[in-house]
């Protein structure tokens, strides 16, 4: 079984995390398993990935819709012998569609790694309803609820969590404290989200506003980590005129991040939209307590007030409630790492979701598990 993994993406998040873990994972579960990955030379993914032990294919992408990707799907699919393709973001999935207008392709599954709804627009439906996509891999039963509404055939739908991978090797090499000068009695509250829409990093501010101006707890240092987009400046901005910048450190992008979740005292997630992020799973794995946005798949593996706190997105004072609340409760928190932990272990590791997909791989070619 050759399969082609398609991925446009140009900055390094869960998604191509998912990736590299489930190309990892296959390899481990079939040895007749052969992954290629087809991404866009030199963004933060191929430099991910390059060095690795994996089969990597690159195509340029100058402009958003740089059809050399697409006549790169078709000459990779014929130099591997490729029997199926696994696209895994939206924009692969376009050229992916195009590229069945040029030449015959093998069947598509396709991954659908967020909560939002697929936009109501002819193009847009017209692609995730091609005849060529024979199965869509929800990352959550609330993502596949939602996409529901815009596939017509909802037969090839199928949620695949997509978890951590329990071998965890990491090149971080410094202490949060001691380079941010962090006093020893401060609370590290962590988050590690791109600065992109769907992460509201806006919620965030005004959650750091709300605890340490309005609420006057001092006690919170506040960590954030992840790849700056045109959004970042206005959060810097918000930063610097609500005179938090004692009590927060923007690190940026970090090559292996989630190894730094283990000097978070805290977890915290300020979402507007989610499958389920890779950063909860890891802070599972590393018994660091969550607080999170209710968004997504997020309810579907956090119980309010049993293994983590949720609140509504966008209300920055409830998110201030239970970070205090819990920060106050070292009981508690003791609780929600234990139950988290089990959950992951049991339930959302890379194994598992490497050993569903495969089983949707062979549904698709063979019309068996």
């Amino acid at each position: 079984m050759k399969i082609l993994h398609l991925s446009a993406a140009k900055n390094w998040g869960g998604g191509e995390n998912h990736i590299e873990n489930l190309c990892n994972e296959l390899k481990f579960l079939d040895k007749t398993v052969t992954n290629v990955i087809l991404c866009v030379k030199d963004a933060s993914f191929h430099q991910k990935i390059k060095n690795k032990d994996l089969i990597v294919e690159t195509a340029p992408m100058l402009i958003k819709l740089d059809l050399r990707y697409t006549a790169k799907i078709l000459s990779v699919c014929k130099k591997h012998g490729i029997d199926l393709i696994h696209i895994h973001d939206s924009t692969a999935l376009t050229f992916a569609v195009m590229a069945t207008k040029l030449g015959t392709l093998p069947p598509f599954v396709l991954s659908k790694k967020t909560s939002f709804p697929i936009k109501d627009r002819p193009r847009t439906l017209y692609k995730y309803n091609h005849p060529q996509i024979q199965k869509i891999l929800c990352v959550s039963e609330e993502t596949k609820m939602i996409a529901s509404n815009s596939v017509a055939d909802s037969s090839k739908l199928a949620t695949v969590y997509h978890g951590t991978t329990l071998e965890k090797a990491t090149n971080v090499q410094f202490d949060l404290r001691s380079e941010l000068k962090i006093p020893e009695d401060r609370i590290i509250v962590g988050s590690i989200a791109n600065h992109i829409r769907a992460k509201n990093l806006k919620t965030w501010v005004d959650l750091v506003n709300e605890v340490i101006n309005n609420r006057d707890e001092k006690k919170f240092h506040f960590v954030q980590i992840g790849s700056f987009t045109d959004r970042s400046q206005d959060y810097l901005k918000r930063i610097s005129d609500k005179n938090l910048k004692d009590h927060v450190s923007f690190m940026g992008f970090i090559p292996n991040a989630s190894g730094l979740i283990p000097q978070f005292d805290i977890s915290l997630l300020t979402s507007q939209s989610e499958g389920v992020p890779q950063f909860i799973y890891e802070s599972f794995y590393y018994k660091i307590p969550v607080v999170s946005t209710n968004v997504g798949g997020i309810p579907e593996i956090i119980e309010d007030g049993v293994n983590g706190m949720l609140s509504n997105p966008y209300e920055a004072e409830s998110l201030a409630d239970k970070l205090i609340a819990l920060s106050n409760d070292e009981i508690k928190m003791k609780e929600f790492t234990e139950l988290s932990h089990h959950k992951l272990i049991n339930n959302f590791t890379t194994r598992k979701m490497a050993e569903q997909t495969l089983a949707e791989y062979k549904k698709v070619l063979y019309g068996k598990n």
